[in-house]
Order: structure tokens, then sequence, then C-alpha cells
């Protein structure tokens, strides 16, 4: 028999393609699994809408849960509420800022998405907030590009999202 626990585990080998250091239940894109009978159901939010990722991750998904023991595994999206950088896990912050990208560090409520640009955010590399902003895009929409100063390197920070 296969409980959630099983499923959750086995969809911690999806990666998002473009992060691909953090799984999809890391990032909090695994929302619910549910049983149905014969049939599972994996609900997930895009972290954001028209995520070029979603279809990829959904593909995987179904791809890493077929199994003998369900007559169907399905995907269902669920865009309300919407995905936070709140619910990365304390694990997908490290593993960003292990591979030089820096983590959202506070919670997306309470400041606006812009608030970043104003306080320094903090280096990965070297822990300094001697940095500044180059562009509020990075490789994807949710990452900003910046330069530390202390270490002279280069960077992107994970939005607050």
């Amino acid at each position: 028999m296969v409980d959630k626990e099983k499923i959750l585990e086995t969809l911690k080998e999806v990666y998002d393609p473009e992060i691909p250091v953090l799984n999809i239940v890391e990032m909090g894109i695994v929302r619910d699994v549910l049983f149905e009978g014969k049939k599972l159901v994996v609900k997930i939010t895009p972290t954001y809408s028209g995520c070029p990722a979603m279809k990829t991750i959904e593909e995987e998904i179904l791809n890493i849960l077929h199994d003998d023991d369900f007559d169907e595994v399905a995907v269902e999206k669920i865009y309300a509420p919407p995905w936070t950088s709140d619910w990365l896990t304390g694990e997908a912050k490290h593993k960003l800022k292990q591979h030089g990208i820096a983590p959202p560090e506070k919670n997306s409520g309470i400041d606006s998405s812009r608030d970043y640009a104003v306080k320094p955010v903090l280096c990965p590399f070297c822990n300094s907030r001697n940095t500044s902003i180059t562009s509020f895009f990075g490789s994807t929409a949710c990452k900003s590009l910046h330069y530390c100063f202390d270490c002279t390197q280069p960077f992107e920070h994970f939005k607050c999202i």
C-alpha cells in the first residue's frame, strides 16, 4: 500500500528545471496528494502564472508516479492561494545559498516585492551586505542580478514573491 508520505518522498526526485537544485516539494509547489480509489491526484501551485516550467514539472510528476498501484495519476493545478516564496523550506533556502543564489530573507507579505532593491541583499558567497542590484531580472523572472563589492562576485537573488 502506498501512502501520502511515500508519494511525497518520490516527488522529491522531481526538480524545477529553472532552478535545478530545488525539488518541487521543498519549493512548496506540491500542495496536496489525494487518493480517490485507484486514482492518485497531485495538486500543485505554479510559482507564477504562466511559468514555463510547469508543463515539464507536470510531465515529470506523471512519469515518476506511473505505477501499477494506480489506474490513473492526475496533476491538478491550483492557483489560490498563489504561490509565495514563504513556501520555500529552510532546506531549499540553504541549497540556494550553497549554489550562489541569495535566498529570500523576509516574509513576502510584509513589504512590497521591490523593497529588496532598497535594502542590500546578503551575498551568498561572503555574507556581506555591501551589494547592489544590477538588474531586476535574472535568468528567470523570480530572480534578480546583484554584485558584491567585498568579494567581487556577481550573484542572483531569489525574490520575495
